[in-house]
């Protein structure tokens, strides 16, 4: 993906993440606003009930005016305009809230006439029952004889335990924002480091192809100097510094197709080719390199799958390859074609040292050696099987690797016949 095309989703994804968080947060606010307005819809009216009941089998008449003051957001002042018990008060106040399912902890004090000022009632607690005695200033109010007043002391804590759902809601979406921007820097810095290596990978390549070019020009002169055939030693060292020059050039040019390919999909020339026409030439292109290589072909017919020729090859010769340098006695690979329902499975199963559970999953990515003796001795830069998965996920063809029973691995190649 292009830095461009990166940077506007991850702007566009940063912005919808934070609208829908501020949608949230203003959504929560209304709520609790609209929780605040309904609690106080319900004090009024289970208050109106107390003061209904408290001129029950009395002479006098309702206040014409509502005699129900909301002073603060949890402080309330009823006029009454008659004279009642503290006792009877109590009782309609927990009745009538009860009622309305007003279960928040109040207190209440009522005016006292002789003393001209507000004498505590109570605190009436819905949860805990220990009945204390607490010390609660409640302003005296001119112009009202006999009245009450209510206060919600946990008022804002019951509202907020009412509204928990959307306030988990809006935790919820403030951790999402976090491990999203987190994850973008992640991707950020990956994508970075990923730029710097093939950098580095496509210059220190490029750096080596000169000096490798000179050093085998000048070594396939010296080995056509008649001094040199003359001496056997001579002639053989100069023909491992070439085979060892040729090795060499091999590395970087899969180095430098390798990190072409990351910038870019790999071009495919695909038609259809037969199977076991190509093992046989690899399989004989190996043998001459390894006299005491046995290789099993099974198969019920020379199917034919469609694909690029040039990769599908090596892609036989890096797992063939993988099998023969990671093995401790004779290599032995046995290659079977399975004809199933939907798919034609591919599988090469060697007598190599084998792979532990643990690593077997990460033997197809980039760079990925095993940590063990056997690898230290093989030369390599753990691309091979990287390539190999570039290839089957570029033709859509599965790759699996699995621990034999006995020794060595298995891995197969799953190729859809619709392909």
């Amino acid at each position: 993906m292009k830095t461009k095309n990166l940077n506007i989703i991850i702007v566009l994804g940063l912005v919808a993440t934070i609208g829908i968080l501020i949608a949230q947060l203003l959504w929560t606010k209304q709520a609790y606003n609209l929780e605040e307005q309904k609690f106080s819809q319900k004090t009024h009216i289970a208050l109106l009930e107390v003061v209904k009941k408290l001129y029950q089998g009395t002479n006098s008449e309702l206040p014409s005016d509502n005699p129900i003051k909301k002073i603060a957001s949890d402080y309330y002042i009823v006029n009454v305009e008659n004279d009642f018990e503290p006792s009877v008060l109590e009782y309609y106040l927990k009745a009538e809230f009860t009622k309305f399912n007003i279960a928040t902890d109040f207190e209440y004090a009522m005016y006292n006439c002789q003393s001209d000022e507000m004498v505590y009632g109570d605190y009436i607690s819905f949860s805990d029952k220990s009945h204390e005695k607490r010390t609660v200033y409640f302003p005296k109010h001119k112009n009202l004889v006999y009245y009450f007043a209510i206060r919600f002391p946990n008022e804002t804590s019951y509202l907020f335990s009412s509204l928990r759902f959307w306030f988990v809601l809006s935790f919820a979406l403030i951790i999402i924002l976090l491990v999203y921007v987190y994850s973008i820097y992640t991707i950020i810095q990956q994508k970075k480091y990923s730029e710097l290596q093939r950098d580095f990978i496509n210059n220190m390549t490029h750096e080596f192809k000169t000096p490798l070019s000179s050093i085998l020009l000048a070594s396939n002169y010296l080995n056509k100097q008649d001094l040199i055939k003359k001496d056997k030693k001579l002639e053989k060292y100069t023909e491992i510094i070439i085979n060892q020059s040729k090795k060499l050039n091999s590395h970087i040019e899969q180095l430098l197709n390798i990190a072409k390919s990351d910038n870019a999909p790999m071009k495919m020339d695909k038609k259809e080719i037969a199977i076991v026409p190509i093992l046989k030439d690899v399989i004989e292109n190996m043998q001459l390199k390894h006299q005491d290589l046995k290789v099993t072909i099974n198969s019920s017919e020379d199917f034919k799958i469609f694909a690029d020729e040039f990769h599908f090859t090596n892609i036989i010769y890096n797992l063939l390859d993988n099998s023969i340098k990671y093995c401790d006695e004779i290599p032995e690979i046995v290659i079977t074609i399975l004809d199933e329902k939907k798919n034609l499975i591919i599988e090469f199963c060697d007598n190599g040292i084998g792979i532990s559970d643990k690593n077997i999953t990460f033997i197809f990515d980039k760079f990925y050696r095993i940590p063990s003796t056997k690898s230290n001795e093989v030369n390599g830069f753990g691309l091979g099987l990287y390539y190999v998965k570039k290839i089957c996920i570029q033709h859509n063809w599965k790759i699996i690797a699995r621990k034999n029973k006995s020794k060595g691995i298995t891995i197969s190649l799953e190729l859809p016949k619709q392909n």
